[in-house]
């Protein structure tokens, strides 16, 4: 009895503090404008092998946007955006200024990757820099949560909890009512 009560209490808690992380993300992340974020931070699955051994093909990443996308040094591993809109994470080789315009530009290779990567990075493409932060293969779920089928199975079986949460509280609110009508009444012998 005493077990049920204390392992009830946790699940109501549990709940309570997902319930305000996933609000407060969501508020953050429309306040950003809509990108998927963690109060602040940008989260972004990595679908290449290019980073690898240092991020993992399937991870998600937090990139922290930056408001001065030319302070970037050599080393550090930006998030741009690509000509074609794909986002990239590599990391910056060189940076270089634009003879004619003076724009700052970076140059950047994958980690694993044996050359390069073919254009420069205008700064104004730039996201944010990786902050080191990382899950494995979160970035699979992510993916999966994106889809068709991801976004239905994320719909029900949450609903199907909270109903059966709903239905397991209230049966034992019932049996408790029961448990407590049932006791014998006690009689008075003179």
């Amino acid at each position: 009895m005493k077990l049920r009560r204390v392992i009830s209490h946790a699940f109501t808690f549990i709940m309570v503090v997902l319930f305000i992380a996933v609000f407060g993300s969501f508020i953050t992340s429309k306040i950003s404008g809509g990108e998927p974020g963690f109060y602040g931070y940008h989260l972004k699955s990595v679908l290449s092998g290019s980073m690898e051994p240092g991020i993992k093909t399937g991870s998600i990443i937090a990139i922290k946007p930056s408001s001065d996308t030319t302070s970037f040094q050599e080393g550090d591993v930006i998030t741009f955006r690509e000509s074609e809109g794909r986002l990239i994470t590599h990391r910056v080789i060189e940076v270089v200024k634009h003879e004619v315009t003076g724009q700052v530009m970076y140059r950047t290779k994958g980690d694993n990757n044996d050359a390069p990567d073919l254009n420069a990075v205008l700064s104004t493409n730039v996201i944010g820099k990786y902050t080191g932060f990382t899950i494995p293969y979160a970035g699979y779920a992510a993916s999966f949560a994106g889809s068709k089928t991801g976004n239905v199975t994320l719909l029900i079986v949450p609903g199907i909890l909270l109903v059966l949460y709903a239905v397991f509280t209230l049966w034992r609110a019932i049996s408790s009512l029961e448990e407590t009508g049932k006791q014998p009444k006690e009689t008075v012998s003179e």
